[in-house]
């Protein structure tokens, strides 16, 4: 609507944005929505159309609200596991119940190591203990995963 009232400001603009580039990749989508109003709002203000400003960045500041307070339910974990060969069928049995993904599996003369990540429901972390309960399991690990290896 802002950049549709006048050519020459429409075909500037896209001109302008089409040779924005970012130098690193956004992951959170709240970064991109931030970016969107914020080149909005200047392109209203540009064109001196402060009302679509005005309650563009009201609407958009709700939603951004509304969306900050939401609580992620299915937050992905990683789970490593260290057990020795014989606890491995215990080991696999217990994980079934979970769903879960492989990662990795490195195993050593008398020892496994395996990274699987899975999705836990409000937090219930009791598995951890009773797994870590299991005879030949040395070590278990729960660790929060969003993704990225490398901070």
């Amino acid at each position: 609507m802002t950049i549709s009232t006048n050519i020459v400001l429409s075909l500037g603009m896209v001109g302008a944005l089409s040779i924005v580039r970012f130098r690193t990749a956004v992951k959170d989508p709240m970064d991109i929505v931030y970016m969107f109003w914020a080149i909005s709002v200047g392109i209203a203000n540009g064109a001196e159309i402060y009302p679509v400003s005005v309650f563009g960045s009201l609407a958009v500041g709700a939603a951004i609200f509304w969306l900050s307070r939401r609580k992620v339910r299915d937050a992905p974990y990683l789970l490593i596991v260290k057990y020795e060969e014989p606890a491995q069928d215990e080991v696999l049995s217990r994980l079934r119940k979970l769903k879960y993904v492989l990662k990795s599996k490195t195993v050593h003369k008398q020892m496994t190591e395996m990274t699987v990540e899975t999705r836990l429901r409000d937090d219930n972390t009791a598995f951890v203990n009773e797994l870590s309960g299991v005879v030949g399991v040395r070590d278990v690990m729960l660790v929060s995963y969003n993704g990225d290896y490398a901070p």
